[in-house]
């Protein structure tokens, strides 16, 4: 017997064979979204590249071996979500709520809303919910430790883009909080309509992207920047969460991380969350505003997704 069977990290190598599978990765042309796709295919899955800039896709996907198509997908423009979805035909066994924006100057979507809350959040909460009749398995959305920082941040209902008073690590943590709360009530629903598919929540640690590249300060830059190259993970280990979450059997609402110091590098393990990302009350107020917002809803599921 191999005595190193249960000690060993999970690892890209644990994941199963996933042929005839198909995935949507969002995000997906650089960074964590290329890592997610690249193992997704290498372990068989057809995986569609959903990215703003079609050409960088395709740059991307030509670099991935498997089985790969890039779609395009701006969701800081609810209209290019519902094009994509309404685009969708088949089942959909995975859907990977990956893409996002982080510490940006302050700026507006398409239709209006804080640019962070409304790609990180809004275009997901409008993606998922018309995706969801054809999702047969799961949904993982990518969060962040930033969700519990700075100052234990809630969503702040009465002035959801922060008009006013905008900083951009605030607006960062309250998108992220947001994608964990809208896992915990789209499980809720999931679970009230008797489907099979679940709903489940991942971070990264610290991983080394372009994201950090975007920052709004120059002294935060500069710091990622060195954090970068001293204490982050690389795309691949950041990844290892996401796909942790995709295929390993886990309730419902889980939300997977690194399992090292300040979880912020190691192996993919079961996290904790903040209370305020744990709120049930919040949770359901956040989408019934998602749903006003964005005019997009819950669906009726008329029979159980197929696994």
């Amino acid at each position: 017997m191999d005595t190193n069977q249960h000690t060993q990290p999970w690892a890209v190598t644990a994941l199963p064979d996933l042929t005839g599978r198909t995935a949507v990765v969002t995000g997906a042309n650089s960074g964590l979204g290329l890592a997610t796709v690249t193992a997704l295919a290498g372990a068989g899955a057809h995986v569609v590249l959903a990215v703003r800039d079609p050409r960088r896709g395709e740059s991307a996907a030509a670099a991935v071996n498997g089985s790969v198509e890039v779609r395009r997908l701006d969701l800081a423009d609810l209209s290019s979500v519902r094009e994509f979805a309404a685009a969708w035909h088949g089942d959909l066994d995975l859907l990977i709520n990956n893409a996002g924006v982080m510490n940006i100057p302050e700026a507006r979507t398409k239709d209006g809303f804080e640019m962070q809350f409304g790609t990180n959040h809004l275009g997901h909460f409008a993606l998922t919910n018309l995706l969801l009749p054809h999702i047969t398995d799961r949904v993982v959305t990518v969060s962040s430790g930033a969700h519990r920082m700075p100052g234990s941040p809630v969503i702040r209902f009465d002035n959801l883009d922060l008009t006013g008073e905008y900083a951009p690590m605030t607006a960062y943590s309250q998108s992220k909080l947001a994608n964990l709360l809208f896992t915990l009530e789209l499980q809720r629903r999931l679970g009230a309509a008797g489907s099979p598919v679940r709903a489940l929540a991942a971070h990264p640690g610290w991983a080394a992207t372009n994201l950090q590249g975007h920052d709004a300060s120059f002294l935060r830059r500069l710091f990622l920047r060195l954090g970068n190259r001293l204490l982050a993970q690389d795309s691949e280990a950041g990844a290892l969460p996401t796909l942790y979450a995709a295929v390993q059997d886990l309730p419902g609402a889980s939300y997977v991380g690194p399992n090292g110091m300040f979880e912020m590098r190691g192996a993919p393990a079961l996290v904790g969350r903040s209370d305020a990302a744990s709120d049930p009350a919040a949770a359901r107020r956040l989408w019934s505003v998602s749903a006003e917002l964005t005019g997009v809803s819950f669906p009726e599921l008329t029979a159980p997704a197929r696994v």
